[in-house]
């Protein structure tokens, strides 16, 4: 019997690590991600993990999705043991006030960061709506969806729209017997290229360009191996889904 899960972002920062510690002889895993990773492959082989990589776009998620539900409908859910969809990519966009963005700057960040995982979510949830076995939607979301940011307004506004469309969903799915258990998760702040990103704004534009370099300077900053670690644990818990918005750092 299989472990279903489809990850995206797997190819660095902590979606690499959750791809590496999904890795196991009882793992299905497909990864998406706009490139692969060689050394999932090697890994994914000792371990004995059936592993799939896509490099795909998820810019243009509407095709996406439409390859994952198709990909789902062809597989043999009697060998399934739970089937779980991780939207974990992410890209924090143009930081500074909104008025100067690019149009196509607007529409990539919102497409990636909330247009894909609710694609994602619809495609999950079509393909898999007669399956019996456990299922869950795992989002990777962030507390900036919960607060504002100045020069954020791009990533803030996707994460909180992924926190609602969460909401609204777990809704939905309690009225099914067997229903998908969905949550949005703040995995805390971790050390990866997005965090490098945010100190190299310029603080003309990004009043908490400060901020986030005094986390690093200070080492507060979470790994991704040790984020991830955190993820995986609190998606294997009983109560997954009893709150469908929550925090890692809370649990």
């Amino acid at each position: 019997m299989k472990h279903l899960t489809i990850l995206t972002g797997a190819s660095r920062g902590m979606g690499l690590a959750l791809a590496e510690q999904l890795s196991s002889p009882d793992a299905l895993l497909l990864c998406i991600s706009r490139t692969t990773a060689a050394s999932l492959d090697g890994l994914a082989l000792a371990r004995g993990a059936q592993l799939l990589q896509w490099p795909a776009d998820l810019a243009e998620s509407a095709g996406v999705a439409a390859r994952v539900q198709a990909w789902l409908a062809g597989q043999d859910v009697a060998r399934l043991a739970s089937a779980t969809l991780i939207n974990n990519a992410a890209v924090v966009g143009r930081l500074g006030p909104l008025d100067p963005a690019a149009p196509q700057d607007l529409a990539t960040t919102l497409r990636v960061d909330l247009e894909a995982p609710m694609q994602l979510t619809a495609a999950f949830l079509s393909a898999t709506r007669g399956w019996t076995v456990p299922k869950k939607i795992l989002n990777i979301s962030s507390g900036l969806g919960r607060r504002p940011m100045a020069g954020g307004a791009l990533y803030c506004a996707a994460k909180a729209g992924m926190d609602h469309y969460t909401r609204c969903v777990a809704l939905d799915e309690a009225r099914h017997s067997h229903g998908t258990r969905i949550v949005a998760l703040a995995p805390g702040v971790i050390d990866t290229d997005m965090q490098s990103t945010l100190r190299a704004g310029d603080p003309a534009g990004f009043p908490e360009h400060e901020g986030f370099v005094r986390m690093k300077e200070s080492g507060v900053l979470t790994s991704p191996a040790e984020a991830a670690r955190r993820v995986l644990a609190y998606l294997a818990r009983k109560d997954f889904g009893d709150q469908p918005v929550a925090d890692v750092r809370d649990a």
